[in-house]
């Protein structure tokens, strides 16, 4: 068994796949420290430890700390790495809408694909002996288009050597926002549009062009049936229509929305507000089954450069895709 203090940290624990914290739990598991002083450390935050690297607070160590020896500088990398990781998670909308999360390695990915009619969703009745109906489950037609989302880091080591690490991670927290924000808007253009096997959502019209009722509401409530509709996405002219209607005022939703800042509608669906769709379009959805986001990898970084100090060119990325589940689980109010 290693501990914490005694193992030897070097490049090559980037290059298997792993993120340095899932290889340092392998050799040092966490499980190793219960009932003593580090419980509750994971094996990357042991390591902050055995090197006295502070990373957050008012007296959060410099940039430099971390290059104080070769094996500390191995620990670099993983810092950014989590730093843009809470950037994606404090701005992430996607746990939201998407229904299943996959991880893949490659770039090339198909996803199952089941279109029932309606008549397959009735279920009817089977006589004794008779052949039960048939779901067919099929992979898609086209492959699953991944987008790769990043930001390069363009900083020499000079010039934030002596950059406290509080401020350096609200920076990169930023990049994670960033990326959260371009995928989410991915997400949307595949729920409205499709994935390219020929799945686009169904439009539900208004009423009247260019205005939103409470019956539009219910006409878009009622055509998502069988599914839930239990989230609905809208862009910033038509939260403000749907803000304004009557049935949006009463109390509970007012205490609601003033108490805690989220938003509900008068059919009890979660309402988000997404700034970069389309405007004039609502999306009714159910969650549950109507999106899956493909990812390949994790946070993708140049480990070798940042652990060299050469960060004028470090990139930081995510690749990731979505792809519609069940079609009918979601529509267009437009």
């Amino acid at each position: 068994m290693a501990y914490f203090d005694t193992i030897h940290l070097e490049k090559g624990m980037y290059s298997n796949g792993k993120s340095l914290t899932e290889v340092l739990e392998g050799l040092d598991p966490s499980e190793n420290y219960k009932g003593t002083d580090l419980e509750g450390l994971d094996a990357f935050q042991r390591q902050l430890k055995r090197f006295d690297i502070r990373v957050g607070g008012a007296y959060s160590d410099c940039v430099q700390k971390f290059f104080d020896t070769s094996d500390s500088a191995a620990l670099f990398p993983e810092y950014v790495s989590r730093a843009v990781r809470q950037g994606l998670e404090n701005n992430d909308y996607l746990k939201d809408i998407v229904a299943a999360k996959t991880v893949i390695d490659g770039m090339d990915y198909r996803t199952v694909v089941s279109s029932p009619s309606d008549d397959d969703k009735s279920l009817k009745p089977v006589a004794e002996g008779a052949v039960l109906p048939q779901t067919n489950i099929k992979t898609g037609e086209n492959l699953v288009k991944l987008m790769k989302r990043g930001r390069m880091l363009v900083a020499s080591y000079e010039a934030i050597r002596f950059q406290r690490l509080d401020l350096f991670t609200v920076t990169l927290r930023q990049i994670g926002a960033h990326i959260a924000r371009e995928q989410l808007k991915d997400a949307v253009n595949v729920i409205i549009s499709g994935d390219g096997n020929n799945n686009a959502a169904s439009v539900v019209a208004l009423d009247t062009a260019n205005t939103l009722t409470y019956s539009d509401l219910i006409d878009l409530w009622a055509n998502l049936a069988p599914y839930q509709m239990n989230t609905m996405l809208a862009p910033t002219d038509m939260m403000q229509k749907l803000l304004s209607l009557s049935e949006m005022k009463d109390a509970q939703a007012g205490l609601t929305f003033q108490g805690t800042g989220r938003m509900i509608t008068p059919l009890g669906a979660k309402l988000l507000h997404i700034p970069s769709m389309v405007s004039g379009k609502i999306i009714g959805m159910d969650k549950n089954c109507a999106l899956e986001m493909v990812q390949s990898g994790g946070v993708i970084l140049d480990a070798d450069k940042l652990i060299d100090r050469q960060l004028e060119r470090a990139s930081v990325s995510c690749i990731a895709g979505f792809a519609k589940i069940f079609t009918g689980a979601s529509k267009v109010l437009a």
